[in-house]
């Protein structure tokens, strides 16, 4: 018996340990920025019936944008960078390749200058398949940080 309860306390401590990202194992602090948005993404809204696809994903900076595709409809999420973790901002379509928009949320102009640029070079090698996913999502929407496992707001607003 007291094997047991040692195996269980242990397994509790370890999937403790493991449960918020600073004691996360050595590997994933050893991904690139691009493996870390894509991961949290992943993370927040894959499902084994809907699988999410994350493609570009383009870092300028603390900001990244990254493209998204799930279930036939896309978009694109802005993403910071804060205490080393990333978080999406906002979430939106092709509003999200203007600079002006970029700004708009805090962003430095320059910093929003050049992300467009990047995300541009990046989204042209795309499939204009890909490009129509990602141009889905209708207008631009602010994301709480509580909201982020709430994937429903990506999929109430892509056009029809």
């Amino acid at each position: 018996m007291k094997l047991i309860q040692f195996f269980l306390i242990t397994a509790l401590f370890t999937s403790a340990a493991f449960a918020h990202e600073p004691h996360a194992p050595a590997a994933a602090h050893a991904m690139t920025d691009a493996q870390a948005i894509e991961h949290n993404m992943k993370k927040l809204f894959d499902k084994p019936d809907a699988p999410l696809a994350v493609a570009p994903v383009t870092i300028e900076g603390d900001y990244a944008i990254a493209g998204w595709i799930q279930s036939g409809k896309g978009g694109r999420a802005l993403l910071k960078k804060e205490k080393g973790q990333w978080s999406i901002q906002v979430c939106g379509g092709d509003g999200l390749k203007k600079s002006s928009a970029l700004s708009q949320t805090g962003m430095p102009s320059a910093t929003a200058e050049r992300l467009v640029a990047k995300v541009q070079t990046a989204e042209a090698k795309l499939s204009a398949d890909q490009l129509q996913k990602l141009s889905m999502f209708d207008g631009i929407v602010k994301v709480e940080p509580a909201a982020h496992g709430a994937h429903g707001a990506h999929a109430a607003h892509p056009k029809h």
